[in-house]
Formats: C-alpha cells, structure tokens, sequence
C-alpha cells in the first residue's frame, strides 16, 4: 500500500472529500446527543475547523473518519457540561455515560428509550421533515444538510434558481427556530405525516449518486451506498409501507447496473453499451422482491413502484433488443398521471422513440424545448440530439449535443456529448 500524501495541500484535499462524505453522520450524531439543530451545524463547523488547524501539523490521523466522529462526540459532550453547568442540570450528563458504556439517567435516557428509529441520519430527516415547514422547504433543508448537496446541487435537482433554494433553506431554519421546534424523535404513529419529505430526501440523494449533476465523476457511489442503507432501514421500520418498498426497489434495481456504467478509468457507458452481465444479478432479485411486496400491499400504483416497474423492465432484459419498450412507454405514462412533470415526459420520449421510432420520440421533445423548466435542462438537448443523429439529421443533432454540452455542470459528461457532437460533424448524412 502506498504511503499517504502528507502535503498540507493533499491533507486539505484529503479533508474536503472526507467531510462531504462524512459531515452529514456527524451532524446527525451532534443533533442526537445535544437535541439541537442549530447547535450541531456550530460544532460540526468547530470540528472542520479543528481538523483544518491539526491534521495539516500533525499529519493525516489513521482513522480519519473515526478521528472526526471522536472530535464530535467530545465538542457535543463539553456542550453539555456548559449547559448543565449554566443550567445547573447535572442530569444531562447522562448523555457522557452513554458514550462511555454507563446506564443513562434522566430525561435524555428516556428520550433516547423512546426512540422508535435506531439511525442517527435516519432520525434526523425525519426530525428536519417538521410538519411547521413546507415540502420543498423540508426536502431542500434535509439535502443540504443530510445529503451533503451544495445548495447549487440541490437547485439543479428541483429544476430551479440557486437564489430560490438558498433562501427556502434559510426560510426553513428560521421557521424552525421562530416555532421553537423541539429535537424530537416522532413516535411510529407520528411518522407517516413526514414519510413523503423522507423519501423524497432520499431518493434525490440516490440519484445524485447514480448521475452526479457536477464534479469530475459519472457517479458518487458513496451518496448511493447511503441512500440504500437508508432506504432499508426504512423498509425494516415501515415493512407494510408501499411507497417505502418501491423506492427500495427502485433503488436496488438502478444500483445493479453500477459496476457496467463506467470504463476502468472512470469512462461513462451508457445503456445500450453496457454489458448486462456485469449487472448484479443478486441486486436485481433483491429489487424485483421488494417491487413484488409493494405490488401486493396495493402499491404498484405509486410513483416510486412505478419507477421500479420501469427499472425491472431493463433488469429482466438480458439483451438491449429483449426490452419491452412498449410496456416502458405505458408505464411512464402511467407515471406521468401521478407525477406530472416535463422531466417524466422527457423520459417517455426516449421510451416511444424506442417502441414507435425516432420520429415518434422527437414529436414529444420538441414540445418541450420551450418548456422553462428544461431550459438550462442537459438532457433535453442530449435527448433531442440522440434522435435527430437517429433520423439522419446530423447538423441539428450536433448542434443539439453541443448545447448539451454546455449545459451539464458533469465533466464525464460533458465530454460524453462533446464526443457526439464531433462524431455527428464526421458522419456521413444518411438518405
């Protein structure tokens, strides 16, 4: 094994990596044990920084990872003592025992007891899901948070300004503290109310992962790894939940084909390029169990199952020319019933293409180029490009990929479509 890197620059690199990564667990740890929000986001902050001050003059600590969840632990425990000692409430020293092993006493033992969840990161999106804010509010506050996204990853996610999502995450933390919303774990009864912001956090976080919106990285496995852990813990909590099982099953289906969606160095592959075989069969049969159980709890109508039921679609299909791109087409119409949206419409475009032919396909992207959603959207030029090279018409389609281009803040990407873009200027026309 190769030595680290002890650059003050590599341990600055190695740090800002490690703390995308790691921050949100450490957040939800802090908020844990101090039952604060805002006071987790301050010492979170005071641990980066402390990271920053010693890890540079020290080195790189062994256990990276492990050294920050210690340093958070310890600013989270001094909180305590200051408050208790202000407070004078020796009580909350409870809180110390627990991380050394002791039986807790007092209040925060019994909160803790009471707690039906078990995940740290889990309690804490339930926890910012807060009935006081609105969805988009909720969804935008526990992504930034939780998810790790920046706020310009978050925009690009809901198809809106960055400034918009900025001040709904600032709106969100305000609405919390002027309402005094307590750190508390719902009960079970409690949770359905909050489950649709949860899984709408987690699915976001999934896709993140699976198509990185920007960076130098098809993908960010990590955020996925997450998301499913997540997701499964979800589905041992609310086992009955329909919406749960779909999104898990969506989830397990799209992460099978992980290991075929890039090249050795790092070279996207798209799907009719993959080699099916490099799909996780055991993944796949994990995907299509939990879409059956939310099939038979009454859920296939859901738009997680939905989504699943497309996904199953391409994991039964060993050979691209074996897809059921006519039951796609239906299912994304189905989808598109339940969640209206031009992003869902894009994507049954590329299903009717498939089923009916290019033609087809492109009739219902061009109805969409003015949509102002998908303005600044990269795959609606990508898609429109991809059917235009289709149909021979090679100019367009050029110019299509390199709008695409332009547009995706994904380098693999980008040189994805610019490599399109040069293909189309040296084909040859057909007709």
């Amino acid at each position: 094994m190769m030595p680290a890197d002890t650059r003050p620059d590599a341990i600055h690199r190695t740090l800002d990596t490690l703390w995308r990564m790691e921050s949100p667990r450490l957040l939800a740890r802090i908020a844990r044990i101090t039952g604060s929000l805002d006071v987790a986001e301050e010492l979170a902050q005071d641990v980066l920084l402390g990271a920053l001050e010693r890890w540079p003059r020290d080195g790189l600590p062994d256990k990276p990872a492990a050294w920050l969840m210690t340093a958070a632990k310890h600013r989270a425990i001094d909180h305590l003592r200051q408050r208790a000692l202000h407070a004078r409430k020796q009580n909350e020293f409870g809180i110390e025992l627990e991380l050394h092993g002791a039986d807790m006493q007092g209040d925060d033992a019994q909160r803790l007891a009471d707690d039906d969840i078990g995940d740290d990161l889990l309690r804490l999106l339930f926890v910012a899901c807060h009935p006081a804010l609105p969805m988009e509010s909720k969804v935008a506050l526990t992504l930034r948070l939780l998810g790790g996204l920046s706020t310009a990853e978050i925009a690009r996610a809901f198809l809106q300004a960055e400034p918009t999502v900025a001040q709904r995450i600032v709106r969100a933390k305000r609405t919390l503290a002027k309402e005094q919303v307590a750190f508390e774990v719902p009960r079970k009864a409690e949770l359905p109310e909050r489950l649709d912001a949860v899984l709408e956090v987690v699915y976001l976080v999934f896709n993140e992962g699976y198509a990185a919106t920007s960076g130098d990285d098809w993908m960010r496995p990590a955020l996925c790894e997450e998301a499913l852990r997540l997701g499964r813990v979800l589905a041992g909590l609310l086992p009955t939940e329909p919406e749960v099982l779909g999104l898990l099953a969506l989830m397990e289906l799209q992460a099978s084909r992980m290991p075929a969606r890039t090249q050795t160095d790092g070279t996207p592959i798209l799907l009719p390029e993959q080699n099916r075989a490099r799909w996780d069969r055991l993944q796949i049969q994990r995907g299509l169990a939990a879409l059956d159980r939310a099939q038979r709890l009454g859920g296939g109508g859901g738009i997680y199952a939905l989504q699943a039921a497309i996904a199953a679609c391409h994991a039964r299909a060993l050979r691209m020319q074996d897809t059921d791109w006519p039951r796609i087409a239906a299912l994304y119409a189905q989808l598109a019933q339940v969640l209206p949206s031009p992003v869902v419409e894009l994507n049954r475009a590329v299903a009717v293409s498939r089923a009916q032919g290019a033609q087809a396909g492109l009739a219902i992207v061009d109805a969409l180029v003015d949509v102002p959603q998908l303005r600044d959207y990269a795959p609606l030029p990508a898609v429109r490009g991809d059917l235009l090279q289709q149909l021979g018409r090679l100019d367009e389609a050029r110019e299509a990929f390199i709008r695409a281009a332009t547009l995706t803040g994904n380098a693999r990407e980008r040189e994805v479509l610019q490599a399109r873009a040069d293909a189309c200027a040296g084909m040859p026309p057909s007709g």
